[in-house]
C-alpha cells in the first residue's frame, strides 16, 4: 500500500514539475530548460540524500547512470516529435508507451495479479491515453506520418526503460541504496544534456525573470518526483507502480485549468474520472 501511496504521490509531483517546465519553455528553449531545470534541482537532492544517508553502493549507481542516460535520451526524442507537429498524437503514444512497456515487464516476471488489480491498471493506462489528448492546434500537419509516430514510440520506450532501470537500481544492492541512484541518473542526464547543448547550442537561453522562476519550480519537483519513483520502486511491483506513476498529466491538466484558465475536452474529464477508478481499484 505504501508504494501505491508513494507512486501516486510521484506521478501528481511531476506533473507539477512538468508544467512548470512547459511554462518555462513557451519563452525559452526546451532543451536548456530541461537541462538547467535538472541543475537547480541538485541541492534539494543533496538535501534529500543527507537526510536519507546511506553508503554508496557501486551496483545501484551504475544502475542509475543508465537510467538517467535512457531520460535524458527520451526526453531529446520527445522534444523533437512534438516539435515535429501533432502534439494530439505524440503525447498520449509517448505516455502510454512509457506506462505499458513496465506493465508487460512486471507481469512477464511474475508480478501478482487479480482481476481487480488487472482492471486498475487497465484504467491507469487509458486515462493516460485520454488526459494527454490535446486539442490539434491549426499550423499543426494533418497528417500524423510513420515516422512521426516512430519518434513518439522511440520516446515512449527510452521512458520506460528509465522506469525499468531505476526500479533495477533501487533493488540491485545489498540491503538500503538511499537515493543514490537517484544522483547518478540526474549526474549522467546532466553530462550528456549539457553535451547535447554544447553540440546544439539551442536558442534562445532562459533568461527572463518569469522563465527563471518555472525554471526554479520545476527542478525541484521533478527532482523529489524521482526520489518518489525510486521509494515506490523497492517494494512496489513494476507493472503497478510505474502506471500510477504515468499518471503526471492529470496535474498538468487541472493546473492548465487552474493557472491558464484552459477549457478541459470532455474526453480529459472521462480520463481523469478513469485515473480516480484506477487509483481506487488498485488501491485495493
Amino acid at each position: 500500500m505504501l508504494s501505491v501511496v508513494f507512486a501516486t504521490a510521484c506521478g501528481l509531483v511531476w506533473g507539477v514539475g512538468d508544467f512548470a517546465g512547459g511554462k518555462a519553455a513557451q519563452r525559452a528553449a526546451a532543451l536548456p530548460v530541461a537541462w538547467c531545470s535538472k541543475l537547480i534541482g541538485l541541492p534539494l537532492l543533496g538535501v534529500y540524500l543527507l537526510l536519507t544517508y546511506v553508503p554508496p553502493q557501486l551496483a545501484p549507481l551504475a544502475w542509475g547512470a543508465v537510467a538517467g542516460a535512457a531520460g535524458i535520451g527520451g526526453l531529446g526524442l520527445f522534444y523533437r516529435a512534438m516539435s515535429a507537429g501533432a502534439m494530439a498524437v505524440v503525447a498520449p503514444v509517448t505516455a502510454v508507451t512509457s506506462a505499458a512497456i513496465p506493465v508487460i515487464v512486471g507481469l512477464a516476471l511474475g508480478d501478482p495479479t487479480t482481476g481487480v488489480r488487472l482492471a486498475g491498471i487497465g484504467c491507469a493506462l487509458v486515462a493516460i491515453a485520454l488526459v494527454s489528448l490535446a486539442p490539434r492546434r491549426s499550423d499543426e500537419p494533418t497528417k500524423v506520418t510513420g515516422s512521426l509516430l516512430g519518434l513518439a514510440f522511440a520516446a515512449g520506450t527510452a521512458f520506460a526503460l528509465y522506469f525499468l532501470f531505476i526500479t533495477q537500481a533501487a533493488r540491485a544492492g545489498e540491503g538500503e541504496v538511499g537515493l543514490w541512484p537517484v544522483v547518478a541518473s540526474q549526474i549522467s542526464a546532466l553530462v550528456l544534456g549539457g553535451a547535447a547543448v554544447l553540440l546544439r547550442r539551442p536558442r534562445p537561453w532562459p533568461r527572463e525573470r518569469r522563465t527563471l522562476a518555472w525554471m526554479t519550480l520545476a527542478g525541484p519537483f521533478d527532482m523529489t518526483a524521482n526520489a518518489l519513483y525510486l521509494l515506490a520502486s523497492r517494494t512496489g511491483d513494476l507493472s503497478v507502480v510505474a502506471p500510477l506513476a504515468s499518471l503526471y498529466p492529470v496535474t498538468t491538466v487541472a493546473l492548465a485549468m487552474l493557472v491558464d484558465h484552459e477549457r478541459v475536452r470532455s474526453v480529459q474529464v472521462t480520463g481523469l474520472v478513469l485515473a480516480v477508478a484506477a487509483l481506487l481499484l488498485v488501491a485495493r
